[in-house]
């Protein structure tokens, strides 16, 4: 035997399985190759370098000009009810309603409404001797048998406990006196001459496809009117497939592109393309997007960005809880130096247009002036967006029986002028942010597809991050039976008490829920801001009693029954959907509390960025503030004052998004991050996940 090589081992068994002999590794001395061991290797570098050799030199006569920074890079935001697009070098984006109207054949589809809110029983009128009570007892019926009263009484009892916290004069029988003036009021017609903002309605059959929401009546002109995103997501519900979806998101970014910044299809080669994507996103979501842009519409290259990332970059600042109040859900993520920490992740499911409808229930209750209001029209909805722009607030202080006007723009008719008359109302509606048992969480998702089959997986080993996050985890605790299977437990938290109910009987300690209302006497810390304390309630006493006024429950606390199906990662529930649940103050909280200890928690609720259209409410970071100094005073030590970070100076909230991927697509470092269609080609989504490594 040579020098150097040692002997093998000796086989002591009876019995060999096979007479191969295994050989022994390599000597590392004797390895020579440098093969992938340098960044010249990689497939990144080669694909540089032959775009350098093949790259024809530049002309001695032809003088190329040099734009702007960032001229040649476009960043498209999607959002749910509107699209922001527009080049890196510019200000601010252009923001067009992101719905399309394509000519559909007989019958026509009518517009489809999802009612988030639950409604009252329209068969039940207000007795008499409820008329006559005081306020308190008329807007709060306890005794009355529909749930929806109850949760309104619920939220107006929670509201009456914050008015009398402030030491703030509830006005008595405001809600019989809103109810008179409505009913009586008559319409004022305003001609066509004296309105400066009168619409010009599309009527009958046009020859083209419309991007706009001005048509008359889409279904009499044979127009079906879809909204291609819902939620972070494609609006599988009203589609019967992706082609069908991607292929109107392609027509909207086309016009678009051409109408508004004349970029022409020819020169896509020319541009690249920031993508702005959910912090909890839907991985094939992603993948047909950037086939889409590159490979479909063939732009020169793409970078995704996640949307809390963007904020941070457009607010100047690199740690932040940022929450994104969208239309139709509100995302919740920490950011640390530039990283999205994923388990951190929250996506509630309710946003801006809970808000509108819940107004617009609320109006119906005292006698709407309007009364052949109907959301499923784009103009009706107008009106009501308008009103929840102009009335609502989170300021206690606002609250008062105030008169209020709208217009009203039907096709076919000359605009009409209407008073109302309000109270608490626009209190209450974004109170539901708060308080989300109005809304109905399993109706919103009715009708929504799965973007591809759950069989079909590019990876071979499942990703349980795309399905929910720790913070998801540490929200649904209470709802998750009292033994799991070892291989099936939640992965490990902090160990302080959780901010929901917990199983009844679970453990041997009490279970209960953090109530953010305000108890009488509560001290008040920093420069006078009211420090809350937390009411614990008992909540094995709730299968007996019915619902405590003013108590916030996050999610039921139901016991749950024999589990039919086996959720990802081997839940016995919905992880995600039921998170989505909760209500905002409980949901950033635990979204703190993902990040790490008790130092992070502290860090997190000190810098809070609120971005999105829902930021606008007056008074909603007093509101968040209050209610998170409420939750975390008494479960964090040496708790500061939570402070929510105020969006940059004339920076709109809405666009703060679309204003820090802006900022990134102009910066030198955004040149490591271009994913090509060729790289695409070869690598495909994990090329994409090699560039941003957070996907």
């Amino acid at each position: 035997m040579p020098r150097g090589i040692p002997n093998a081992k000796r086989d002591e068994s009876a019995m060999r399985y096979t007479l191969f002999h295994v050989p022994l590794p390599l000597n590392p001395k004797h390895a020579g190759t440098h093969y992938l061991k340098s960044e010249s290797q990689t497939l990144w570098a080669r694909n540089a370098a032959r775009a350098h050799r093949t790259r024809a030199p530049p002309s001695e006569d032809v003088v190329t000009p040099e734009g702007r920074r960032g001229s040649k890079v476009l960043v498209i935001h999607p959002g749910s009810r509107f699209l922001r697009v527009g080049r890196a070098s510019d200000v601010m984006p252009i923001i067009v309603p992101n719905v399309i109207a394509r000519k559909h054949e007989p019958p026509v589809p009518e517009p489809r409404y999802i009612e988030g809110i639950s409604r009252p029983r329209r068969d039940k009128a207000p007795t008499e001797s409820s008329s006559s009570q005081s306020h308190d007892e008329y807007a709060v019926p306890l005794n009355s048998d529909d749930p929806f009263d109850m949760k309104v009484a619920a939220i107006t009892i929670s509201l009456r406990d914050r008015m009398r916290f402030y030491k703030l004069r509830v006005t008595p029988n405001a809600a019989n006196i809103a109810s008179t003036f409505n009913e009586q009021f008559v319409p004022e017609t305003i001609p066509e001459m004296n309105d400066p903002f009168r619409i010009d309605w599309i009527q009958g059959s046009v020859e083209e496809e419309h991007l706009a929401i001005h048509l008359a009546d889409p279904a009499a002109s044979g127009y079906v009117v879809r909204w291609p995103f819902y939620g972070g997501k494609f609006n599988t519900r009203d589609y019967p497939s992706n082609q069908m979806i991607l292929s109107d998101i392609e027509t909207i970014l086309r016009d678009i592109l051409y109408e508004k910044l004349g970029i022409e299809p020819r020169t896509y080669n020319e541009y690249s393309v920031v993508l702005v994507i959910p912090d909890f996103y839907d991985r094939f979501y992603v993948e047909h997007m950037v086939r889409m842009l590159l490979i479909t519409m063939g732009f020169k290259q793409l970078c995704a960005q996640q949307e809390s990332l963007a904020a941070t970059y457009g607010a100047g600042i690199s740690n932040a809880c940022v929450v994104d109040m969208g239309a139709v859900k509100t995302s919740i993520a920490c950011v640390d130096d530039g990283l999205v920490l994923a388990d951190t992740r929250m996506s509630l499911n309710m946003g801006g247009d809970d808000i509108t409808e819940f107004l617009y229930v609320l109006l119906e209750r005292i006698k709407f002036p309007y009364r052949d209001v109907n959301l499923a029209r784009s103009y009706d909805w107008s009106v009501i967006e308008d009103l929840k722009a102009r009335l609502c607030t989170l300021a206690e202080g606002d609250v008062a029986l105030n008169l209020y006007d709208f217009v009203v723009r039907k096709p076919g008719r000359a605009t009409e002028k209407y008073g109302l008359r309000a109270y608490d109302e626009i209190i209450l509606a974004p109170m539901c942010l708060f308080e989300p048992r109005v809304i109905e969480f399993d109706q919103k998702r009715d009708g929504m597809q799965p973007i591809s089959h759950p069989d079909v997986s590019e990876d071979i080993v499942e990703q349980i991050s795309d399905y929910f996050t720790q913070a998801m985890v540490i929200s649904t605790q209470h709802l998750l039976p009292p033994a799991m299977p070892p291989t099936i437990m939640p992965p490990e938290i902090p160990s302080m008490p959780a901010s929901g109910t917990q199983t009844p009987g679970a453990s041997s300690q009490p279970a209960f829920v953090v109530s953010t209302q305000p108890v009488p006497g509560a001290s008040t810390v920093g420069d006078g801001t009211a420090d809350l304390p937390m009411e614990i309630i008992d909540v094995d006493e709730l299968d007996s009693k019915p619902s405590l006024p003013g108590m916030s429950l996050p999610v039921s606390v139901q016991p749950l029954l024999q589990p039919a199906h086996i959720y990802p990662g081997g839940y016995p529930i919905d992880v995600c959907f039921e998170a989505s649940k909760l209500p905002l103050d409980v949901a950033i909280f635990n979204s703190a509390r993902a990040a790490g200890g008790d130092e992070k928690i502290r860090k997190y609720l000190q810098a809070v960025l609120v971005i999105g259209g829902s930021a606008l409410v007056p008074g909603m970071a007093h509101a968040l503030e209050s209610r998170l100094q409420a939750i975390a005073t008494p479960l964090v030590p040496n708790m500061e004052k939570v402070q929510i970070i105020p969006p940059p100076k004339d920076v709109d909230p809405r666009a703060l998004g679309w204003k820090g991927a802006a900022v990134l697509g102009k910066m030198d470092s955004v040149s490591d991050l271009w994913i090509t269609a060729a790289d695409w080609d070869i690598l495909g989504m994990r090329g994409l996940k090699e560039r941003c490594f957070y996907l």
